[in-house]
C-alpha cells in the first residue's frame, strides 16, 4: 500500500486469502481469528457480511499495524447456503448439486480501521460442466473438497469442473480483490 498505514492484518489462516493478497505485493500480517461461525438464518448475503465482520472484531490490531480484515464465503444455489462439506459423501453430493448449472459464490468482507469500519460483499456467478457419477467421484477423491465452501478448489484441480466464471475470480479462490483494493481506497489506503 502507498497509504501511511502499516501492513494488513489478514484475520484468516486461509492458504488461498494469503497467497491473493501476496500477489498484491502489500504488506500485511496473518492472525487467526477467534470466532466461530455459528448457524444463522440469515439471507446469504446477511450471513457472509456478519461472519466477515465477526471474524475482523475477534482481532485486535496491534500498534503500527493497518487495518483488520475479516472474509467469508458462501456457495449458494437454488437459494440453500452450501457450507464447507461435513465429509466426502457431503462433497460428492454438493458436486453433484452444482454440476451443470449455474450458482453464485458470495463474499462478505469487513475493513477496520481504529475509526471505522466497512461491510460488503462480493457476488461471482460460476457455471459448472455437467458431470457424470463417475467424475464426480474422480474429483471427491482429490480430497480439494475439505475445508471449501461448496466443495471445490477452483485454483486447484477443481479447475477442470467449472466451465466458466462472470465476476472477480479471485473471489472465487477466497477473497475479492476487486473489493478490498475499492475498499482500501475509499479509506484513503490505495494499494497501487
Amino acid at each position: 500500500m502507498t497509504g501511511a498505514a502499516g501492513p494488513l492484518v489478514l484475520a484468516s489462516t486461509s492458504p488461498q486469502r494469503r497467497a491473493l493478497l501476496a500477489q498484491l505485493g502489500v504488506a500485511f500480517r496473518v492472525v487467526a481469528p477467534d470466532y466461530d461461525e455459528p448457524p444463522l438464518l440469515l439471507a446469504p448475503v446477511a450471513l457472509v457480511e456478519r461472519h466477515a465482520r465477526e471474524k475482523a472484531r475477534s482481532v485486535a490490531a496491534g500498534p503500527g499495524d493497518g487495518p483488520v480484515i475479516g472474509v467469508d464465503t458462501a456457495v449458494v444455489v437454488d437459494g440453500l447456503v452450501l457450507g464447507k462439506p461435513a465429509d466426502a459423501d457431503d462433497a460428492s453430493r454438493m458436486i453433484g448439486l452444482l454440476a451443470g448449472r449455474a450458482h453464485e459464490l458470495v463474499s462478505g468482507l469487513c475493513v477496520r480501521t481504529r475509526e471505522r469500519e466497512v461491510v460488503a460483499h462480493a457476488r461471482t456467478i460460476v457455471h459448472f460442466r455437467r458431470l457424470g457419477a463417475r467424475q464426480v467421484a474422480a474429483y471427491v477423491a482429490t480430497g480439494e473438497w475439505r475445508e471449501r465452501a461448496g466443495g471445490y478448489a477452483i485454483q486447484e484441480r477443481g479447475a477442470s469442473i467449472v466451465a466458466g466464471v462472470e465476476g472477480c475470480y479471485a473471489n472465487v479462490v477466497g477473497l475479492p480483490i476487486a473489493l478490498l483494493v475499492d475498499t482500501l481506497e475509499t479509506l484513503g489506503l490505495p494499494v497501487l
